[in-house]
């Protein structure tokens, strides 16, 4: 019988495991930070841990890529902080295979966490300059999403019904198409307000009727449209 090989034991110069790098930390104290504010969508948190933030904001802010704010990306639009977009996506209920409408594309950020955690998401942008980078980002990561420039107050009926419907911008009451454009069970989430701030909607439909819950507090750019701000 030969000799048993004794276990092999790490020296003090030979790590446990690939230390992580400086972003690669701060990308995991973002998903911490997450779940200590209440998000348990571990599919959410998963997608969120599996995109890296700093391709969808702009180079001078790349340092504060996962800070828990909102950052400018042109246009007078902003990335909205990591919370936020958590909240909405986890509020949203996503499964697999939804078809889910995004009013607002902006950065990408929030429709390439959509398609990371299984849905065929569809969404617009009225900045056509915002629309082409994140049309490159999606391209680069290899996102399958529609994508068109124009007005999301009036939703993108070709496509309808839709499981979901997200609005990124703050509207002054919910655009009537929206509510018409969900599929029976479908949600809408909607800032809902003025131009300062909102009241984030949580809208199911059950057949013609919906039913609402309320969230206050919320900050977002204003939704621009025949349906929305002027």
């Amino acid at each position: 019988m030969g000799s048993k090989q004794a276990p092999h034991r790490l020296s003090e110069e030979e790590p446990s495991r690939k230390p992580l790098t400086r972003f690669e930390g701060e990308r995991h104290e973002m998903i911490e930070l997450l779940r200590k504010r209440g998000i348990r969508d571990e599919r959410l948190l998963k997608a969120m841990a599996s995109i890296d933030r700093r391709e969808f904001v702009h180079s001078p802010f790349v340092n504060r890529a996962y800070e828990d704010s909102a950052l400018p990306i042109g246009d007078g639009q902003t990335i909205s902080q990591p919370f936020t977009v958590a909240y909405m996506t986890e509020a949203l209920e996503v499964n697999k295979g939804d078809k889910i409408l995004e009013i607002g594309t902006g950065s990408g950020y929030q429709a390439a966490i959509l398609a990371e955690m299984g849905a065929r998401v569809f969404t617009i942008e009225r900045h056509m300059d915002l629309l082409t980078e994140a049309r490159k980002r999606f391209d680069k990561f290899g996102y399958q999403i529609a994508s068109k420039c124009g007005d999301g107050t009036i939703g993108w009926k070709e496509f309808s019904p839709f499981d979901g419907i997200i609005v990124t911008a703050g509207a002054p009451d919910v655009p009537r198409p929206l509510l018409d454009q969900l599929r029976d069970g479908g949600m809408l989430i909607i800032p809902i307000g003025d131009t300062e701030l909102q009241t984030l909607y949580v809208i199911k439909r059950i057949r013609d009727n919906f039913e609402t819950r309320e969230t206050a507090g919320f900050k977002f750019v204003p939704l621009i449209g025949k349906k929305g701000w002027k």
